[in-house]
C-alpha cells in the first residue's frame, strides 16, 4: 500500500520501518480499537500522506527559492548549507561503524536496500534495521534542521 502511494520503494520502505518504529517506542499507551490489520494499514497509509504533504511543501519551498534571484538569500542558502553539510557529517561521523556504512552507500552512493545487503552479506532486514535507527538517530540530533536536512540529503550528494 505504501508503494502503490509513494511509487518509490525505498520510501515506502522507510515509511513503513518508521511506523513500526513508533509503534514500538509507543507499545504501552497504544490502544487499538479496530483489528490490528486495521491499525497498522491506517497507520501507513498516514505516514504516506505526511511524507507526500512534506514533499509537497519541499517541493513548493524550492521553486519559490529558484523564482527569487536575491543575491542575500543564495549567499544564506550558500552558508546554511556548508554549516548544515558539516554539521550533518559531525552527526554521521557519531554513528556506529556499520550503521554509518549502509547509511552512506544508501544515501550517498544511492544503493537500494538489497544492493546494500549484498554487498556487505548482510540480510535485508538488517539494513532496514541499521537505516532505521541511522534515520531515529539523525533526526534526534538534528531535530532544529529538519526541513533543511530533509532538503539537503535530497538535493546534495557529499560522497
Amino acid at each position: 500500500m505504501a508503494f502503490t502511494l509513494l511509487k518509490e520503494r525505498e520510501e515506502a520502505e522507510e515509511i513503513v520501518q518508521e511506523v513500526f518504529v513508533k509503534i514500538w517506542e509507543r507499545r504501552h499507551s497504544i490502544d487499538v480499537k479496530s483489528s490490528l490489520r486495521n491499525y497498522l494499514y491506517s497507520a501507513v497509509r498516514n505516514a504516506c500522506f505526511n511524507h507526500l504533504k512534506h514533499l509537497s511543501v519541499e517541493r513548493n519551498y524550492a521553486n519559490e527559492k529558484k523564482n527569487e534571484p536575491d543575491e542575500h538569500n543564495m549567499v544564506e542558502e550558500n552558508l546554511i548549507g556548508s554549516e548544515l553539510g558539516i554539521l550533518i557529517h559531525q552527526v554521521i561521523e557519531q554513528l556506529p561503524e556499520k550503521r554509518r556504512e549502509i547509511f552512506e552507500l544508501s544515501r550517498f552512493e544511492g544503493l537500494k536496500y538489497n544492493e546494500i545487503a549484498e554487498r556487505l552479506n548482510i540480510s535485508i532486514k538488517t539494513v532496514e534495521a541499521q537505516m532505521g535507527q541511522a534515520l531515529k538517530y539523525l533526526k534526534s540530533h538534528l531535530r532544529d534542521y529538519l526541513v533543511w536536512v530533509s532538503i539537503f540529503i535530497k538535493f546534495f550528494d557529499h560522497s
